[in-house]
């Protein structure tokens, strides 16, 4: 997809180096940033540097390539899938993509590990694009049904930032609007800001600005009277973990979006690639819900005289007890 008229790709490999967009630094500044150990993956997927299911599991493939450049060990190469595991537990595209990788180089030797682990890792970011540029297509009959009956512009609100920026290319929920966008059909879309990081108002207002789609930024909890309203036709998400049962794990807010969209009678929509899905846990209640720290809440980032700030006051983990997924 484009950013200033360029087209990207969310990460890449370079002469030795993985490539990534730093999202942290979306929408005020563009900002290309190097990753040279298994150390920095960790990182970038620990502080959302890189985000999104699809994209967390491509950050740790490439991971464990760095690894081997950095160490040819396999105990190192181990201890490493444990660490790129660990970094981010919901969504569980992570665990698949480092069991992949690890099946894949198991017993391999040393002069050959590096080609396999790098073809397995450009592997699964290329599966990744197909699965979301298929996901589009499917998705487009359903845009242009809608289209056809209303014979006027389909709104469509979404949660969180299940777009490009979240994949490889294309997206999850944003690929049927893209498409859409890009055969003519006239398409709005609402973004929810998304709290309490606003990564629908920083990063998916951004991406679908970038392509030209027309979109406004909403306050999460403006969906419902939207929707009530008749202003909605249609809600697509994405999805952190799918358990084979049907039942979904995505940003915090998804639940509230899919009850109205339900009274409201709105279709409700779940956009997943098949590495989204958990095969073994059957109960809803036992997916890993990620508590993340609580100036994600208390602090709000943004700019001041063009300066990246952030303010807020600083509130205890503990006494506030805040627990979310994101």
């Amino acid at each position: 997809m484009h950013i200033n008229g360029k087209l990207y790709k969310t990460i890449w490999f370079q002469d030795n180096i993985v490539k990534i967009i730093d999202q942290t630094k979306l929408p005020h500044k563009f900002v290309i940033k190097d990753l040279k150990t298994v150390k920095d993956s960790i990182n970038a997927i620990k502080t959302m540097e890189v985000r999104g299911a699809p994209l967390i599991g491509a950050t740790a493939a490439y991971g464990l390539v760095l690894a081997i450049i950095e160490k040819n060990d396999q105990l190192f190469l181990k201890k490493s899938s444990e660490d790129l595991i660990q970094s981010r537990p919901t969504a569980i595209n992570l665990k698949w993509a480092v069991d992949r990788m690890m099946k894949k180089i198991s017993g391999v030797n040393s002069e050959k590990i590096l080609q396999v682990a790098l073809n397995e890792a450009k592997a699964i970011c290329d599966e990744d694009i197909s699965f979301c540029k298929n996901i589009g297509l499917n998705g487009l009959k359903i845009i242009e049904e809608i289209s056809k009956k209303k014979k006027d512009t389909v709104n469509i609100l979404t949660h969180c930032n299940a777009g490009w920026l979240a994949t490889i290319d294309w997206g999850t929920a944003t690929s049927p609007i893209y498409h859409a966008h890009q055969k003519g059909i006239k398409v709005h879309v609402w973004v929810d800001e998304t709290r309490p990081r606003n990564q629908g108002a920083s990063l998916t207002s951004y991406e679908l600005n970038e392509e030209g789609v027309p979109n406004t930024v909403i306050a999460d909890n403006a969906g419902g009277i939207l929707m009530q309203r008749g202003q909605v036709d249609m809600c697509i998400v994405g999805t952190d973990r799918t358990l084979s049962t049907g039942d979904v794990a995505n940003k915090i807010g998804t639940y509230l979006k899919a009850l109205a969209a339900k009274d409201n009678n709105v279709p409700f929509y779940v956009a997943l690639p098949s590495s989204t899905i958990d095969w073994n846990i059957k109960d809803f209640k036992k997916i890993p819900i990620e508590e993340r720290n609580s100036e994600e809440l208390s602090h709000v980032e943004g700019l001041d005289e063009n300066k990246n700030v952030k303010k807020g006051k600083n509130l205890s983990r503990k006494k506030q007890g805040f627990k979310f997924s994101i």
